[in-house]
């Protein structure tokens, strides 16, 4: 799973106001007085201290060694715990006082409801409307609407902030109707330049056919370490003219699990395959250049051996490739599907550069797929791919 970027904050918070009054007693002989060290070193709550940082990262085991074996005192080791400790709850604080909304289920935020604070947010605002969602489980259907543009959600925990619902196509609507597809969705992006962090979106309907978690229709959205959760279709990123940007994300599924027309990269992200099927299910437009580009990705899953494709096309110009990614053995030879349309092998675009693994069989793969040279993998750069749109440059 993705890194939790509170996890180390929320273990250590019971020191960190005691670490601020330690730094702020300064004196001619540093940022930390010699005489404030010495209450530090006879007070129970260092050893405390001492061990749960240690004990929560690694390199401070190193660190710490280290320091040992130059015979540094325990005092200049501490001098540099505390001060580290203060930038990160400093910080810490600021980003929470930062988000202009708070959502908490227990009453203790702005908002008990993810929707209410989309409702809330004005607009066609220009500036970056920050919403920080408190840990816990939002069943709700969500819907961000076209006028709400650069809305940020940022989750307290990525494993522990969970946006979820539980329809599913055949599911039956008010009037008697299957919802199809596009009306499973737990989450509707239509927005522009949304982004999220740290958030687990989820359809947890099950296995029941076609079940979206996340219908990302808005151009220049972001996300950065999320997870999305589902089986089949689990991410509809949608609209040929859009543009989307995942990072260091976990996506997981079955059958055709990240599917659509957007333009989207797919930066250090890990595609988990459960059961058997098929990874995408591109529905690039022929007036578009770019489709679905994946770049360092790992596969993974608990899918048997050669029982997924890469992918197969949902319109006859799918456009996908992965680059320097990492494929197990679940992964086919032959790599791609033409879906039982011979004529999708003259339109479909399918390509690979540098993959490795067990998975990687470059002169197995179907004849109409490709294997890229240097000079075009070059292209792929992301103001080449999102038509001058740099989601990295802020």
């Amino acid at each position: 799973m993705q890194h939790d970027n509170f996890c180390f904050i929320n273990k250590i918070k019971p020191f960190l106001t005691f670490a601020k009054i330690l730094v702020c007693n300064r004196s001619r002989d540093g940022l930390l007085g010699s005489g404030a060290i010495f209450s530090l070193l006879h007070c129970g709550l260092v050893l405390k201290l001492v061990h749960q940082i240690i004990s929560t990262i690694t390199p401070f085991r190193s660190l710490y060694f280290y320091l040992g074996d130059v015979n540094l005192s325990l005092s200049r080791f501490m001098k540099a715990i505390i001060l580290f400790l203060t930038i990160i709850s400093f910080t810490a604080n600021a980003f929470e006082t930062k988000a202009d909304f708070v959502v908490a289920a227990d009453g203790t935020g702005n908002f008990k409801t993810v929707q209410e604070a989309i409702n809330a947010v004005p607009d066609f605002r220009n500036k970056v409307t920050s919403i920080f969602i408190k840990k816990g489980v939002y069943k709700e259907k969500l819907i961000l609407a076209a006028s709400k543009k650069n809305v940020k959600f940022i989750g307290e925990s990525l494993n522990e902030t969970i946006l979820t619902y539980d329809d599913w196509a055949q599911k039956k609507n008010t009037f008697g109707e299957e919802k199809g597809t596009s009306g499973s969705s737990s989450f509707y992006i239509y927005g522009e330049g949304f982004s999220a962090e740290n958030i687990t979106f989820e359809n947890s309907s099950g296995p029941v056919g076609q079940a979206v978690a996340v219908w990302a229709g808005g151009d220049k959205s972001t996300f950065t370490n999320c997870r999305f959760l589902g089986f089949q279709d689990t991410l509809y990123t949608y609209g040929a003219n859009n543009r989307q940007y995942f990072k260091d994300c976990y996506i997981e599924g079955t059958v055709d699990f990240i599917f659509g027309a957007a333009t989207a990269w797919f930066e250090n992200c890990t595609l988990f395959c459960k059961k058997q099927g098929y990874i995408t299910a591109a529905s690039t437009a022929d007036t578009t250049k770019y489709g679905y580009v994946f770049n360092k990705c790992k596969i993974k899953g608990n899918a048997p051996i050669n029982s997924f494709y890469l992918g197969r096309p949902w319109r006859p110009f799918a456009k996908v490739v992965f680059l320097n990614c990492e494929l197990p053995d679940l992964i086919r030879p032959d790599g791609w599907n033409n879906w039982g349309k011979e004529s999708n092998e003259q339109t479909a675009y399918y390509a690979e550069y540098n993959s490795s693994g067990k998975g990687a069989n470059p002169k197995n793969r179907v004849p109409w797929s490709h294997q890229l040279t240097e000079n075009e993998y070059k292209s792929y750069i992301l103001e080449n791919v999102f038509r001058g749109w740099n989601p990295e440059r802020k």
